[in-house]
């Protein structure tokens, strides 16, 4: 098993309110969209208030090569990095810069070789020979999948301390002459944001200095959609990444989740009913209740990713770490069950069980 002691974020520079967003949508797309008036409801109604960019809105309007997002991407990328992780490591006493054992970096939205971390390295005092695991390419799911893979580093490595940084901007791949709804939905929905979480080994000497309970990781699971790969990621082209984003995944969500679900929780004797935390991504409105309707799940129970949705919006992989970060502020009593849910392209999904201990 392995242990979560903290969350930290890295929040950009630009908040900006939903009805902005929208304005900027109408300048850009009317002349595209004769029902445009109706379009943009998907920005009234996706029970978002504000999100935050690494750029102000007027940038977005001009034009830019995928050089110069990229470009953009690694310099914010690495400024937010550094944030996310000082966040996290000044939560605790007894911890520094110099314990952390290993670095799993998770991102999507942008390219670099050396990769962020490696930037970061070079700038926080973290050890050399620390060890490095980048994973790109996992989009929404990436979070969770960071997390899933420390706590396969901490069964081979009980003693060991893990950060799990995932950054993603996603509004560097907006494409201001793609004039698709897929587009203009994405446009209402993502945003930026930066995380970094603490995952411990079950020996670890940093767990003699807690004294609340912590959620721990019980057990994680994947699983793969076949000849689903239309259903979401990005078109890589010449102006940059194009998203695919299918309407049907709230659909896809309420027929081929729950099995998949109650198959991984029943191998420890529990039901659905038996999950009082559910850390779930909130890819969207429509996709938090379609985790309701398929799961059976009060409104309640997934409150805490509406409002992440309502105050940051879909921010890809580092959402489920706010999320997350949420929960853990919560009086959560010892021997509660949480299931942590994320979903990504492929098309895939990553389960994490925990319990509070």
């Amino acid at each position: 098993m392995s242990k979560i002691c903290a969350v930290g974020l890295g929040k950009p520079t630009y908040k900006i309110s939903q009805n902005e967003t929208m304005e900027f949508a109408k300048r850009l797309f009317s002349s595209s969209f004769p029902d445009i008036h109706r379009l943009l409801r998907v920005f009234e109604n996706g029970e978002i208030t504000s999100r935050y960019f690494v750029k102000d809105l007027d940038w977005y309007e001009q034009e830019h090569s995928f050089a110069e997002k990229n470009d953009a991407f690694i310099d914010e990328s690495f400024e937010l990095g550094k944030k996310a992780i000082n966040d996290c490591l000044e939560q605790l006493e007894g911890i520094d810069y110099f314990d952390i054992d290993a670095i799993f970096m998770i991102c999507t939205t942008g390219m670099a070789t050396p990769s962020i971390e490696a930037r970061i390295l070079n700038q926080l005092p973290l050890r050399e020979d620390i060890k490095r695991i980048p994973i790109w390419g996992l989009g929404c799911a990436g979070g969770a999948a960071g997390l899933s893979r420390a706590y396969d580093y901490c069964l081979a490595h009980p003693k060991d301390k893990v950060i799990v940084l995932s950054i993603e901007l996603c509004s560097l791949t907006f494409q201001k002459n793609d004039h698709s709804k897929s587009n203009l939905i994405g446009t209402s929905l993502f945003a930026d944001g930066a995380a970094c979480t603490l995952v411990v080994g079950n020996d670890c000497e940093l767990l003699k200095n807690i004294s609340f309970p912590l959620p721990t990781i019980i057990d994680t699971k994947s699983n793969l959609m076949k000849n689903s790969m239309d259903v979401m990621g990005w078109n890589i082209k010449n102006d940059g990444l194009h998203v695919v984003f299918s309407k049907d995944i709230p659909s896809i969500v309420e027929s081929w989740l729950k099995p998949k679900i109650a198959t991984f929780i029943q191998k420890y004797g529990l039901k659905l009913t038996d999950i009082s935390q559910f850390i779930a991504h909130p890819g969207g409105k429509k996709v938090i209740s379609a985790y309701e309707k398929s799961l059976n799940f009060p409104s309640s129970i997934t409150e805490a990713s509406r409002e992440v949705l309502r105050q940051f919006g879909n921010m890809s992989s580092p959402t489920i770490h706010y999320v997350l970060k949420s929960i853990m502020e919560k009086n959560i009593q010892s021997g509660e069950w949480g299931l942590a849910l994320a979903l990504g392209p492929g098309f895939s999904s990553e389960q994490l069980l925990m319990r509070w201990e």
